[in-house]
């Protein structure tokens, strides 16, 4: 009798736990074919230790994630994506946003020419040779001529050579044909780091990058030593086009105009 009382008993928890079972599996299907923050929030207030738990905990986060550098990026500025690294130092898009932030702090560098482009001073001119009265007195003993260095100074008025000056500083202020670049990213990690990147979009865009030769340069900025990755020798409406198309996908990219030499006023 004992036995016909306990075999019921079993049997029923047994169904009890079975329709447990496919409630759960049900509600988890139904939560991943919605796919949102919601859903799976649902999903876990009803099953805070469930067999899918785990899964649904994961899947928020990457969502909250995904709309978080949704949200850096449609505002584009070192703020908001410092706020996403803030929130996610070790997410999808981490080392993304860095570079981003690099590509921006190397923008604002107060270096006197467009981001990117390579510093270098402006040529000085030679002072004017300068005259002034002999002193009330004797005549002083006259020494014999110095020898000049170098070439002998070409003799010309001043108006003749403030005019050539200017013709020099118009055509130092012109951009060669293809003085253009693009630069890719800005990595405080290193060189390597700068290549591995150039390898990565170089296999992902083939067709507008996939002739080009990059080059690597360091730049000193207040954070310390940062790595720019560059496309130099190109037109303006070619550097324009690859970032255009490399901003249509997502990448980072900032156009570098030929430096423009600073003429006398």
């Amino acid at each position: 009798m004992a036995m016909n009382k306990i075999i019921p008993g079993i049997v029923c928890a047994m169904v009890l736990v079975a329709s447990g079972c496919s409630r759960q599996q049900s509600d988890w299907e139904k939560a991943r074919a919605a796919n949102t923050t919601d859903s799976y929030e649902l999903f876990l207030k009803k099953y805070p230790s469930g067999e899918f738990t785990a899964q649904a905990q994961a899947r928020v986060k990457e969502l909250y994630e995904e709309r978080d550098w949704q949200k850096a990026r449609d505002a584009d500025t070192p703020e908001a994506y410092q706020a996403f690294l803030k929130q996610y130092p070790e997410g999808k898009w981490t080392e993304e946003a860095r570079i981003r932030v690099e590509n921006f702090t190397l923008a604002q560098a107060p270096s006197g020419a467009p981001a990117g482009a390579d510093a270098a001073p402006a040529p000085v001119p030679a002072a004017a040779p300068t005259t002034s009265a002999p002193p009330a007195g004797p005549e002083p003993t006259p020494k014999p001529p110095v020898k000049p260095l170098g070439k002998a100074p070409v003799k010309a008025s001043a108006k003749a050579a403030a005019k050539s000056m200017a013709k020099a500083a118009v055509k130092s202020a012109s951009p060669a044909k293809g003085g253009y670049g693009v630069q890719l990213g800005a990595f405080g990690s290193g060189e390597a780091a700068a290549n591995k990147h150039w390898s990565e979009l170089q296999a992902k865009f083939p067709a507008a990058l996939g002739t080009l030769t990059p080059r690597v340069t360091p730049a000193t900025t207040a954070n310390g030593t940062i790595y720019r990755l560059q496309v130099a020798g190109l037109s303006r409406s070619g550097a324009r086009s690859i970032c255009k198309s490399l901003k249509a996908q997502g990448e980072a990219c900032v156009l570098v105009i030929p430096r423009r030499a600073t003429g006398p006023k």
